[in-house]
């Protein structure tokens, strides 16, 4: 298992496929070396969000910080880009440290899949019918019927990213809370979500699955045809990335409330 050094000196660098990332790449490789992703203090990830959350998944079974820098088109869970001080820039970060979700599918032939999500889980309709959905919190029914177009729950890291567009809560990171939110609900019309602890094991129960087919998507990872999916967070997953001093991912989840 990875062990953080007190100084970071050696490091690896990741670049998503777009040509300005693979450009800067070279080219910081060509000013501080690199290292095998084993060898590495740190993890460089170049590329937009998509590819930060791609780079987190890929080092999940053993997780090494990673500092990633804005080569894509949003830019949300990464640094501002420059070549110069990386190094110094790296040693004074500060570190965030988030939890996944984990999520069983049990799909319509009863096979189960798991997957892990940073951001969210969502439910989503897979034609033009709404989706009929129970949701249960810790075995409990809450809600009996949601017809809507899907649902999600969300980390805190991911309160910013799709949950927001649906109109969920943004969460502070150390809120220990998880955000329930509907997305497009037609019945009950009035529900907004919910904030359930991150304790909370959430179950999502498709009715008429065969006439409102229902996929379920662990942030790039989708099973279609699903019956029930269960999720909640895994604590036994610590996932750290470093955001430039002053420009913590809680600062950046605070100001994203005060935008207009």
């Amino acid at each position: 298992m990875f062990k953080p050094e007190p100084f970071v000196t050696r490091l690896a660098f990741a670049a998503s496929e777009r040509p300005e990332a693979q450009e800067a790449r070279e080219r910081l490789i060509a000013r501080y070396g690199a290292v095998d992703v084993a060898e590495a203090h740190v993890i460089v990830a170049l590329g937009g969000d998509g590819f930060m959350l791609e780079t987190l998944h890929r080092h999940i079974a053993d997780p090494r910080p990673i500092y990633g820098m804005n080569r894509g088109s949003v830019g949300f869970l990464m640094n501002e880009y420059s070549e110069d001080g990386l190094l110094e820039r790296i040693n004074a970060a500060e570190r965030a440290s988030i939890h996944p979700l984990s999520m069983v599918a049990v799909d319509a032939r009863r096979t189960q899949h798991r997957a892990l999500a940073i951001n969210e889980v969502s439910m989503l309709r897979q034609t033009r019918q709404t989706a009929k959905l129970r949701i249960s919190i810790d075995g409990r029914v809450r809600l009996n019927e949601l017809f809507c177009d899907g649902a999600l729950v969300a980390t805190p890291a991911g309160s910013t990213a799709y949950n927001l567009s649906a109109h969920g809560p943004i969460i502070p990171l150390d809120a220990k809370v998880l955000a329930l939110t509907p997305i497009s609900a037609f019945r009950p019309r009035r529900w907004r979500g919910a904030l359930l602890p991150h304790t909370a094991r959430v179950t999502f129960e498709v009715l008429e699955a065969d006439k409102r087919p229902v996929s379920a998507v662990a942030d790039n990872f989708e099973v279609r045809d699903v019956l029930e999916v269960h999720v909640a967070e895994d604590r036994d997953i610590t996932l750290i990335m470093l955001f430039d001093a002053g420009r913590s991912l809680e600062e950046r989840v605070l100001a994203e409330q005060f935008s207009v």
